[in-house]
C-alpha cells in the first residue's frame, strides 16, 4: 500500500518553520502533494533527500510568491507532466502536476480562486473546471488517476459553517467557494466516478479542511 498526502501548505518556507518536517518524520508517507508553495524551487530548502524523498518536482507560478504546486516522492515515476494541454494559465501559474507511476496517474492542482468579487468565477466554471475534468478524463482511459489538491470551494451543505448565509440564491452570488457554479463543477467531476474520499470516511460530520485565520476559525471549527 502506497499512503499519499496531500496539504495546501500556504507557502512551503513558512510551513518549515511550523512543524512540516516533524509532521512529515511521523507520518512517513511515501508522496506528498503540496499546494500554494509560493516559491520557486531554488527557494525550497527542506532537506527532504534525507529523508528518502529522491524525486522532487516543482511548478512554480511566474509571480513571485504565489500559487504553485510539488511533490515529494520515494518512489521514481515513469513520467512527469505540468500544467494541463490547452489552458496555459495551469502551467504559468504553477497549477498542476501529473505523475505516472506504474499502475495509475497522480495528479496534484491548486485550482484557481473564484475572488472576493467573483471575477475569476467565470474563468474558473466555463474553463478551468471544464479542461481540468476532461484531462483527467483522457488520462484515465489510459490508467486510474488519483487526484488531489485544493479545489477551493467547499462542495455540499457539510463542509461550510453558515451554509445558508454562504449560497447563491436569487438576490445574491453566493459567497466565494460556495456559488452554485463553483459546486457544480465539483458536481460534475464527482459525477464521472471520482470520489471525495474526504467525504468518503466523513460522510455525515461537520468537519472540515479549511479555516479562516480570522476569529480562530480553526478553533472553533468555523470554515
Amino acid at each position: 500500500m502506497v499512503k499519499i498526502y496531500s496539504w495546501n501548505v500556504n507557502g512551503i518556507r513558512a510551513a518549515m518553520n511550523k512543524g512540516f518536517l516533524d509532521f512529515i518524520d511521523s507520518h512517513q508517507p511515501e508522496i506528498i502533494c503540496i499546494q500554494e508553495t509560493k516559491a520557486q524551487p531554488e527557494q525550497i530548502e527542506c532537506n527532504m533527500k534525507e529523508r528518502g524523498y529522491n524525486y522532487e518536482y516543482f511548478n512554480s507560478a511566474e509571480k513571485k510568491g504565489y500559487s504553485g504546486v510539488g511533490v515529494f516522492s520515494k518512489i521514481e515515476p515513469i513520467n512527469i507532466e505540468y500544467g494541463i494541454p490547452n489552458l496555459e494559465l495551469s502551467d504559468s501559474e504553477g497549477r498542476v502536476i501529473t505523475c505516472e507511476f506504474e499502475n495509475y496517474f497522480l495528479v496534484t492542482v491548486y485550482t484557481p480562486n473564484s475572488k472576493r468579487d467573483l471575477s475569476r468565477l467565470d474563468f474558473r466554471y466555463e474553463k478551468w473546471d471544464v479542461k481540468f475534468l476532461e484531462y483527467c478524463k483522457q488520462l484515465e482511459s489510459r490508467k486510474p488517476v488519483i487526484f488531489c489538491g485544493d479545489l477551493n470551494a467547499a462542495y455540499t451543505e457539510l463542509d461550510v459553517k453558515n451554509d445558508k448565509s454562504n449560497r447563491t440564491t436569487e438576490k445574491k452570488p453566493g459567497a466565494a467557494g460556495f456559488t452554485d457554479k463553483e459546486r457544480e463543477g465539483i458536481s460534475k467531476i464527482i459525477s464521472k466516478n471520482f470520489v471525495d474520499t474526504f467525504r468518503f470516511f466523513n460522510p455525515e460530520k461537520e468537519q472540515f479542511t479549511w479555516w479562516s485565520y480570522m476569529g480562530n476559525s480553526r478553533v472553533n471549527n468555523r470554515s
